[in-house]
């Protein structure tokens, strides 16, 4: 890891945390090192550098290497065994080289990513002329005076577009993410709302109160659990409907549909921090998706997905766009980018 020693680590984005904490164990040299999706949230060169770095200690140790990973093309030629879990037992437990093609397909169909993987079609883009809602001019975003700040962002929000936001990790995409979603005020530049956007209140989405950003302004954070606020999966995707004041029947309806499309059906009655990190993360999304905010800001909507469940978020946003919503979505998943987003906004230092 090379950064600023310094620095507290309270202050590193949650991507240089995952090094941090990934540099700590490798320093350790251990005979077995086990890794629980140590890429997630990373940028291209932290995905490469955090490889490197595993492969040199295993090899220099001779250290058992065990992965716990939905992307598996940065770790198949350097893994000598592949074993698959499926909902009823293992599904492959092999050499990674020379699969049977059969066995591919059985891999395939259950949601499994292979190298390569090309079933994931092009999410068409809307059409031209669409309407402004959020306006960021010379935008500068941090948490607070002393914390590092990200770039300049101008950039125009539309109805009807996505928007992916990337770059390197501590560039400032959460920080701006946030501020786009009216969570944190500006450290310098202004944020303009249309007025279709603001119907009935005024003001920087800074200062609207929570019940105005309801249907206007929805964020998924990059930690799914600090936006949990109830003890049932049901009951999450619920509460800003409630505030809203839509009927028990209306609720109960768009909660059913969002529980089968999000796959988390049989998870109804369970907490949300018992969930897997896939499944707490597709709450997460569902949770803003329920009073379907005319801006839906999400970060690293993607991570922790397998090919299907992958496949439907990304069909779920597709029809959020397709319905003249907008969506600007911080991400390292380069998929997501070639195949959802209208607009790729890159953050780098001048």
């Amino acid at each position: 890891v090379r950064t600023d020693f310094t620095r507290p680590t309270s202050e590193f984005s949650g991507g240089w945390r995952m090094r941090i904490e990934l540099a700590k164990i490798l320093l350790q040299k251990p005979d077995l090192i086990l890794l629980d999706e140590p890429t997630a949230n990373l940028d291209p060169v932290g995905v490469g550098e955090v490889r490197q770095a595993v492969e040199h200690v295993a090899n220099e140790t001779n250290a058992t290497v065990i992965v716990v990973e939905h992307r598996v093309e940065l770790w198949w030629d350097f893994a000598t065994r592949v074993i698959v879990l499926g909902a009823d037992g293992i599904l492959f437990d092999g050499s990674p080289h020379g699969i049977p093609a059969e066995v591919s397909r059985t891999l395939s169909a259950a949601g499994v990513w292979l190298p390569s993987d090309a079933r994931v079609r092009m999410v068409s883009s809307s059409a031209f002329g669409a309407q402004h809602l959020l306006s960021a001019r010379e935008l500068v975003s941090g948490y607070s005076s002393k914390s590092p700040v990200s770039v300049p962002v101008t950039l125009p929000v539309e109805a009807g577009r996505v928007v992916a936001l990337t770059g390197p990790n501590g560039i400032g995409k959460t920080a701006t993410a946030l501020t786009l979603a009216g969570l944190l005020p500006p450290r310098s530049g202004t944020i303009e709302a249309s007025k279709s956007l603001l119907s009935g209140i005024s003001g920087a989405p800074v200062k609207w109160r929570s019940r105005d950003l309801l249907t206007r302004l929805g964020m998924v954070f990059q930690s799914p659990e600090h936006q949990f606020v109830t003890s049932t999966v049901r009951h999450e995707l619920s509460v800003g409907m409630h505030a809203l004041g839509k009927s028990h029947r209306e609720i109960n309806a768009q909660v059913d549909e969002l529980l089968v499309r999000l796959g988390l059906a049989e998870f109804a009655d369970a907490h949300p921090f018992t969930l897997s990190g896939g499944q707490k993360r597709r709450l997460s999304v569902g949770t803003a998706l329920a009073t379907r905010p005319k801006v839906l800001v999400l970060d690293e909507p993607t991570f922790g997905q397998d090919a299907r469940t992958w496949e439907s978020m990304v069909e779920l946003l597709a029809e959020v766009r397709s319905e003249e919503h907008a969506i600007v979505a911080v991400t390292h998943d380069e998929l997501f980018v070639r195949m959802m987003t209208d607009i790729e906004y890159a953050m780098v230092r001048p």
